[in-house]
């Protein structure tokens, strides 16, 4: 099993910046792609970022892509997302998630999930 525990949401300005980071625990010997999916309410769960193994494979949702920045450290078993340049747009629930599959665009590739963290964007 393995376990991913998200932080670091809250809420942020239009223009501002937020830095979400994933803990991750359990069989952290696996070699796992990371990923970054949003929800906002009504929606469906949406692809964001994902990164694999080494952190040099990375793949961004066109709409985040300048603003927003995947990393890994392996040693700390933490992912990190940087998020810039904050629209309302951004408003969503934010899951890591870990996979050992190659689709990295689709949730249900997907093996293990955080339980969310809430960002919210205001005007």
């Amino acid at each position: 099993q393995v376990q991913l525990v998200e932080s670091g949401g809250g809420l942020v300005q239009a223009g501002g910046a937020l830095r979400l980071s994933c803990a991750v625990s359990g069989r952290t010997r696996i070699n796992y792609a990371m990923g970054w999916f949003r929800q906002a309410p009504g929606k469906e769960r949406e692809f964001v970022t994902a990164i694999g193994l080494s952190g040099r494979s990375t793949y961004y949702l066109d709409s985040v892509k300048g603003r927003f920045t995947i990393s890994r450290d392996n040693a700390k078993n933490t992912v990190y997302l940087q998020m810039n340049s904050l629209k309302p747009g951004d408003t969503a629930v934010y899951y890591c998630a870990a996979t050992m599959g190659t689709s990295w665009w689709s949730p249900g590739e997907y093996h293990y999930w955080g339980q969310g963290t809430q960002v919210t964007v205001s005007s």
